[in-house]
């Protein structure tokens, strides 16, 4: 008996020494990574300091070293307002496609919508890309931003999104097809989430005479809600480390900061995906490389707010305890 509770315990020793190291890999591929783009970002930091974040101007092609503008700050609006555009846009359809798979749909209509939602996540991103270039960049050019501008351009604050001229090629664009790309993968994991809600409570909320709208809004969504926004934050994630779909309908022509959607424009991956193999000089590259660095602390910082929002809302309301 002893032999065997002795080998028991060795196994389970061996077991946790597995899954220890598995874990520790993990974070030494992390600090690697972060190790290996700082150390070819030192030159650009260096000579730049914490103006290569917050500059506006991007000159890699000056005749001296000394005339050369690296800034980071376009790159990284492009970053975010295209992510945002895309999580605003996928989040309420995701959201109401998964609350009508699993409330609403019978089941001979929610099991294909439920495979084509898998599916599309299994599309590559340069099939989007293509897609957005051939279909949606004429479609948004000739349709699409001549509307948005004759109805709403004259609006006040609002109509500032919607000037200057149309390229079809633009950040709006790279939203949508963001918001394309995301959609399937808060989708599945809304659905996931609501599904696990227990039967009872929902059937119980139903007994007490409440609509199904009530049911909803008081038995599912506050107790999926920290999950769901789980799904946003890794759907955001996907938008923000973007590349080749991003790249073929941005534009990739302006380095400015403008307030219109319709300004062609960068993202941080769409740049160093641009400009990786065209380098000149040293600094340029290292300059490049610290556009990755930007990206992983942009990503980092979306990442920590996603954990404070998961854990603010994951928490089981006082009133349903």
């Amino acid at each position: 008996m002893n032999a065997e509770k002795r080998v028991v315990y060795r196994g389970d020793r061996i077991f946790s020494l597995i899954l220890h190291l598995c874990s520790w890999v993990v974070v030494i591929l992390l600090a690697y990574l972060v190790f290996t783009l700082t150390r070819y970002s030192v030159p650009v930091l260096d000579h730049f300091g914490i103006s290569f974040f917050t500059g506006r101007t991007w000159r890699p092609n000056a005749t001296s070293r000394f005339s050369v503008e690296f800034g980071a700050l376009p790159y990284i609006y492009g970053t975010v307002v295209t992510s945002i555009i895309a999580l605003a846009l996928a989040t309420p359809l995701a959201i109401g496609t998964a609350i009508f798979v699993s409330e609403y749909a019978p089941r001979w209509l929610a099991m294909p919508i439920a495979f084509v939602v898998e599916l599309l996540v299994t599309i590559p991103s340069i099939v989007y890309g293509l897609w957005g270039l051939f279909v949606l960049v004429p479609f948004m050019r000739e349709k699409v931003q001549p509307f948005l501008q004759h109805h709403f351009g004259s609006w006040p604050v609002i109509g500032g999104l919607f000037q200057g001229p149309i390229f079809g090629q633009s950040m709006l664009t790279a939203g949508i097809v963001l918001a394309i790309m995301i959609l399937p993968t808060i989708l599945s994991l809304s659905r996931e989430i609501i599904a696990q809600v227990p039967r009872l409570q929902k059937e119980g909320v139903l007994a007490l005479g409440a609509t199904k709208w009530e049911m909803i809004s008081k038995a599912i969504l506050p107790f999926a809600k920290g999950g769901i926004i789980g799904a946003m934050m890794l759907g955001l994630a996907r938008a923000i480390g973007e590349t080749m779909a991003v790249v073929m309908v941005i534009g990739n022509s302006s380095n400015q900061i403008s307030g219109s959607l319709f300004t062609p424009g960068y993202t941080l991956a769409s740049a160093v995906a641009n400009q990786f193999t065209d380098t000149n000089s040293e600094l340029h590259f290292s300059a490049v490389v610290g556009l990755g660095l930007a990206l992983l602390v942009v990503a980092s910082i979306f990442n920590v707010i996603s954990r404070v929002l998961v854990m603010r809302f994951a928490r089981i309301p006082a009133n349903a305890r």
